[in-house]
């Protein structure tokens, strides 16, 4: 099982903000030292978020996770109170032995009704922004809250479209929401590769996820290419885990395509941000393509030409040009497998079979 990754800027903010709770606590009910009331807060915090973020008890919390709702808040509610109790004594032996709190041991270490209220009250705001930050992506979220996007504005952008292959006939088989639970579990088993590359998970529209980067972070190091064969890696590692949870490995296709877009924030209601463009609508093309040819990882030459090597053990087949629905150009599209290493300024013979197909879709 993969251990959760949290970004190294976002953990600082979060515990930051709960040293400054505890500050705020001082300056709310004092007369107290500044400086003690931020190691209360830092280590009362620090295991509140290791659990919201899966590092503590990771058993326990997705136990909690399967529990109908009432269920669910009061055993976290019990789990907080452990935890927040629990930091607050190793807080405040620390500060008793260093000798910054003044009094008993007990008194330094066990916490009043007030702290534990006050502490729990604060955790919930915390974990508030860990789970919207969840919800809609660590990149998203950052964006939203500085309001990067707030004014269109014109980019240019790798995705990455990943459809799970079979996923329908699969939800006829056992039902929806059987189907719902292995993409979910799908989706999941994406996070790490994705993260680790760079990228972005933007968004899922039914059993697509569409992932993105700046240009010139997807392109440095192929990032986006390693991305795909990074998540087919993944998968086959766990596929006894899939055989067993769902009696079925999941199969996916994938499409690469970069170039300029316009982003914005979009919505009232609810927020987010959108991507405007020829670039998404070939991406989408492109991995419709993908079926046509039966073919799992497909990379516009476009893409393919601004990315200097391929990652190691990846090699490229070039396939010429082929008319997509919806675009007045045609787009030149190229194969990428598991395989020798080549390099992208070498010119590859195409199939035949693939210059064919090639010649009865061009128009």
């Amino acid at each position: 099982m993969h251990r959760p990754r949290i970004q190294p800027l976002f953990g600082l903010f979060i515990l930051g903000a709960s040293a400054a709770a505890g500050v705020v606590y001082e300056r709310l009910f004092g007369p107290g030292d500044p400086f003690v009331s931020a190691v209360y807060g830092l280590f009362i915090g620090a295991p509140v978020v290791a659990f919201e973020t899966g590092w503590l008890l990771p058993s326990w919390r997705r136990f909690l996770r399967r529990l109908p709702t009432a269920p669910a808040v009061i055993g976290a509610e019990a789990t907080y109170l452990v935890l927040i109790t629990a930091g607050h004594v190793v807080a405040g032996v620390l500060l008793w032995m260093s000798g910054h709190a003044m009094g008993p041991l007990d008194e330094a270490a066990i916490p009043p009704a007030r702290v534990l209220l006050y502490s729990l009250v604060a955790s919930a705001i915390l974990v508030s922004v860990i789970r919207v930050r969840d919800l809609i992506g660590s990149q998203i979220f950052l964006s939203l809250l500085v309001g990067r996007y707030h004014k269109p504005v014109r980019e240019e952008r790798v995705f990455l479209f990943v459809d799970v292959v079979g996923s329908t006939r699969f939800a006829e088989t056992h039902g929806d929401l059987r189907a719902q639970e292995f993409l979910g579990a799908f989706f999941a088993a994406l996070a790490d590769p994705v993260r680790g590359h760079g990228g972005s998970m933007d968004d899922y529209v039914g059993d697509l996820a569409l992932i993105t980067w700046p240009l010139a972070r997807g392109i440095r190091k192929a990032r986006c290419v390693a991305c795909v064969f990074a998540i087919q890696d993944a998968i086959a590692k766990n596929a006894a885990a899939w055989e067993d949870r769902f009696g079925f490995v999941p199969h996916f296709r994938a499409a690469l395509h970069g170039g300029p877009v316009v982003t914005a924030e979009v919505g009232v209601d609810r927020h987010k941000i959108a991507y405007f463009g020829d670039t998404v609508n070939a991406t989408a093309r492109l991995e419709a393509l993908c079926r046509e040819l039966d073919t799992p990882v497909l990379i516009s030459t476009d893409l393919l030409d601004r990315i200097p090597a391929l990652p190691s053990g990846v090699r490229v087949e070039r396939l010429g040009e082929y008319a997509v629905r919806g675009r007045a150009t045609p787009l030149s599209v190229a194969v990428l497998r598991a395989g020798r290493a080549e390099t992208l300024k070498a010119d590859p013979l195409e199939s035949r079979d693939a210059r064919a197909l090639a010649a009865r879709t061009a128009t």
